[in-house]
């Protein structure tokens, strides 16, 4: 049975969201951390004169990465209240709210002007995305002439991952994940010109692993009573990692980052 889109953006701004989120997956919610972030940064060309978006922006990890690595101006946009708020509150403790702008908003419904920015970064996101076709159009819309986007994701075989498939993978990032080259056709399609590719398989299964580890602690936890999470199927959970992990060691799962110009003149 086909997940409704608003069932799928629902549970993933709500999962993302949480402590839960925070508790699996630490500050940083995509493989490779801010260190995969500086190399989005440093393929993009940032400087501190550019003003960037942060598609999906989370509790504003990469943000503030950005901003105090490259010196630029970074929006983010996320769909969950609470990350907007942690991001807000993130920002301030740092002392570069001046330089960060947080709001609430929907990558297929990007609420600014044509030409707004210099570069756009979308991490761990895009595949999770119903509408692919129009945050591509619409992320080509919002670029300066020449703006680059840098997407960093989960990728996967053209074959169906039966046992990664149920609203879990889609919380997870994985139900509509994609092989590189049909990223990449659907950044051209939505009118950006895609200039390289670079695959970090490495970074999904060291972050998996991870997963695997704090699962084990959390269940752990939970059976000598110190921990309490009401809502999550550790053994659903555990299943899940394991068949992931399983994915990635057969080449069936992977991770990329992709870096696309506009093309609009």
């Amino acid at each position: 049975m086909a997940i409704e889109v608003a069932t799928i953006k629902q549970c993933c701004a709500t999962f993302y969201g949480s402590d839960l989120a925070r508790m699996l997956l630490g500050d940083s919610f995509h493989p490779g951390g801010v260190s995969l972030t500086q190399r989005l940064g440093e393929l993009l060309g940032l400087a501190p004169e550019m003003h960037v978006l942060d598609v999906a922006a989370g509790r504003g990890t990469s943000t503030l990465h950005l901003v105090k690595s490259f010196g630029c101006r970074v929006t983010g946009i996320d769909l969950s209240e609470a990350n907007i708020r942690a991001a807000r509150d993130a920002a301030a403790a740092e002392g570069i709210s001046a330089h960060t702008d947080f709001i609430l908003a929907d990558a297929e419904r990007l609420p600014f002007s044509d030409g707004s920015f210099d570069a756009i970064v979308c991490e761990c996101a895009f595949c999770t995305f119903p509408g692919k076709d129009i945050a591509a159009t619409e992320f080509a819309r919002v670029l300066k002439a020449g703006g680059g986007v840098g997407i960093s994701d989960l990728t996967r075989t053209a074959e169906p991952l039966s046992e990664l498939q149920d609203l879990l993978a889609w919380i997870a990032c994985i139900g509509d994940a994609l092989p590189v080259q049909e990223y990449a056709s659907i950044l051209t399609r939505g009118g950006l010109a895609v200039e390289q590719m670079e695959a970090q398989n490495g970074a999904l299964a060291e972050m998996v692993r991870g997963v695997q580890s704090r699962l084990l602690g959390i269940e752990i936890a939970s059976g000598l009573g110190k921990l309490d999470i009401p809502g999550i199927d550790l053994s659903a959970a555990k299943k899940f990692a394991e068949a992931a992990a399983e994915a990635i060691r057969n080449g069936k799962l992977g991770y990329a980052l992709l870096i696309a110009r506009s093309r609009t003149q």
